[in-house]
């Protein structure tokens, strides 16, 4: 894992000042601790810091071709690597080192821009050909990998690994705020991909590349996307076939030249990949959980529980609210807004992995891939509502139903009909975005401005789920939900987390339920194998019976969230109460103070719930002061 930044003249020769890329690099160090590594020629500067995994002799970075003309830097993994190798060695290459990154390298010489389709891993990088003068930039398919791009005025591209490495150029305004960026993170708590939180600025999507010829105009294209086809018929056989895939995902993930481990939560998912290190594995596996001193938010009992079934070296932190990190962290580890509050445990738990391990496998994906959320059960239950009544009825009968009902946020799902009866009366893409939304459009209108509201000049965040779920090639909601999790809150919230979390600490996390193939196989099963009536993960579940205690497998999904509501009513009560009493800060200009104070009061007195919107506040605070000191950048 590693970190990459460059310069680019898409125009000219124009000469890259070495001490700004380095400037730029050195706020990735946190990346890549064992290495740093510069390519300047006229018109382009390339940076790299390295943190050494696989060949580490022979491994660094710029890494060129064999006559010293292209060349490439690079942050993951290219898990067939060997594979590639052999084929391309059987086309006559030759390779000078065992590195996953000369394969990429020859590939392209191979295959040209077509050579990242064969590329499986998690991967972002930069590869400059200097014999068309092409600069070639790309990502993994689902987004493990981070890849920042600006174009400026004058014609330079700069492009890295993290916005914090972009901050460092003065052609970088860090006060122009996207106002649509800004929607879609109160929407959803993170800002989805190709936005970022600054106009100008933008992530390259995943399973996209972007060319650049010099003097020409820079191209995106999609290279990769997951494909709905039928499926196997027997549920037995796939059962079997499931554990097969799983296994050779893990042990693909297992190659590394330095230590490595796994988070245990305590869940399906990561008790899985640990099941499959076990029988691929004899040595003990190191094994990390954090758990919560609120015991109602704690699962470290049942990680603890496999941990004693395959007798790993188990290490396990209890916290409480004074042991998390800070806001002022949390800004800096993330750069622009991020609201999941779950990035406060991954933090620690990615800390207590790096005493002892550089690798980490995680469960992350089992949840997208094998419909583990409970928002799918009620997307389905609402689906198949819905059908019993004609729109033209449905929609007014719920509606008067919704606001009958009295408005219960602190009671279990199945009491607080009032938001199931207003989806009811929406259209099931409507719904599924209510479903996944932090906040709903009507709280952002209160919560925004009138200027906020002028800025946005009709923008609304819905659309960013509503496209994706029109976009899968799929009739089936399960389906359409799953793909468009996949493309947003996947790719924007969970591996984001995780990669900024992890990297902090110059930690590598691999994720083996995000395999492609194994994510395309997994996607065109049968729904009701996945998700059978309140049973979510249901052909996983089964076929890790063996492997896998019942309490673990059937219990009740608890998530790996701290307790937020409590904390926002106890030791953090006094940041809101300096969020509403605070001058004229820049986020005054965007906000209603008089709504956020209501929001306060409201759930200090235990009458709302109101701790993910307050979450999202204080976390936007935090990233805003860190931008507007200029201390964003490193």
């Amino acid at each position: 894992m590693c970190g990459l930044v460059g310069i680019f003249d898409g125009t000219g020769r124009r000469e890259v000042e070495q001490r700004l890329l380095e400037r730029m690099n050195g706020t990735l160090r946190h990346r890549g601790p064992d290495g740093e590594g510069y390519h300047l020629e006229p018109g382009l500067g390339l940076g790299h810091q390295r943190l050494a995994i696989i060949d580490i002799a022979g491994g660094a970075q710029p890494m060129y071709s064999a006559d010293r003309r292209r060349v490439v830097v690079f942050n993951g993994e290219i898990y067939n690597f060997r594979q590639l190798r052999r084929e391309l060695e059987g086309k006559g290459h030759r390779f000078r080192t065992e590195s996953d990154t000369e394969v990429i390298l020859q590939a392209y010489s191979a295959w040209g821009a077509a050579g990242v389709e064969r590329l499986g891993g998690m991967f972002a990088f930069a590869l400059w050909d200097p014999n068309t003068e092409t600069l070639l930039l790309a990502r993994d398919r689902l987004g493990k990998k981070p890849l920042y791009y600006a174009p400026l005025a004058d014609g330079t591209l700069l492009f890295g690994s993290e916005l914090k490495a972009l901050l460092r150029h003065p052609g970088v305004d860090r006060t122009a705020l996207n106002p649509a960026a800004v929607e879609d993170f109160f929407a959803y708590g993170y800002v989805p991909d190709p936005k970022t939180i600054l106009n100008g600025v933008f992530k390259l999507p995943p399973a996209h590349f972007l060319t650049q010829r010099r003097g020409e105009a820079a191209e995106i294209k999609a290279y990769w996307d997951v494909r709905f086809a039928s499926s196997a018929a027997d549920e037995g056989q796939a059962q079997e076939a499931l554990i097969g895939r799983l296994r050779e995902a893990v042990q693909e993930r297992l190659v590394a030249d330095v230590p490595l481990g796994a988070f245990l939560s305590g869940g399906v998912d990561s008790g899985a990949v640990v099941a499959m290190m076990a029988g691929l594995d004899s040595s003990p596996i190191k094994s990390f959980a954090i758990g919560f001193a609120d015991r109602r938010f704690d699962e470290s009992d049942y990680a603890q529980s496999v941990a004693t079934r395959y007798g790993t070296e188990h290490l396990r932190e209890t916290l409480g609210p004074g042991e998390m990190i800070g806001l002022e962290r949390l800004a800096a580890v993330f750069d622009e807004p991020f609201g999941d509050a779950s990035a406060l445990p991954t933090y620690r738990v990615a800390e207590l992995a790096r005493r002892r391990v550089t690798v980490c496998l995680s469960g992350d994906g089992g949840d997208e891939v094998f419909a583990g959320y409970r928002r799918y059960l009620w997307h389905l239950r609402e689906a198949q509502a819905r059908a019993l009544l004609p729109a033209r009825l449905r929609r007014p009968l719920f509606a008067a139903l919704a606001r009958c009902y009295p408005k219960l946020d602190r009671a279990p799902r199945v009491l607080r009909a009032k938001t199931t009866l207003h989806e009811l009366a929406l259209e099931a893409d409507e719904a599924y975005v209510n479903s996944v939304s932090v906040t709903t459009a009507e709280m952002r209108r209160q919560l925004f401005s009138s200027g906020m509201r002028r800025d946005l000049a009709g923008y609304r965040a819905d659309e960013v789920v509503r496209a994706e779920l029109r976009r899968a090639d799929t009739d089936d909601p399960l389906r359409q939900a799953q793909y468009a999790d996949l493309k947003t809150y996947l790719a924007g919230d969970i591996l984001v987390k995780v990669d900024r979390a992890s990297m902090a600490h110059s930690l590598e996390v691999r994720a083996p339920f995000l395999d492609h193939e194994l994510v395309e196989w997994a996607l065109n099963l049968p729904s009701p194998w996945k998700l059978r009536g309140s049973q979510g993960k249901r052909i996983l579940k089964r076929a890790l019976e063996p492997y896998l205690p019942h309490e673990v497998l059937y219990r009740p999904k608890m998530g790996f969230s701290p307790p937020l509501a409590a904390w926002l009513r106890g030791p953090l009560r006094p940041k809101l109460q300096a969020l509403a009493e605070g001058g004229d800060e820049p986020w005054r200009r965007l906000f209603n103070p008089d709504v956020v104070a209501g929001w306060i009061k409201a759930h200090g007195s235990g009458r709302r719930d109101y701790s993910a919107a307050l979450w999202l506040l204080l976390v936007f605070d935090a990233s805003m002061r860190r931008l507007a000191a200029g201390s964003g950048a490193g």
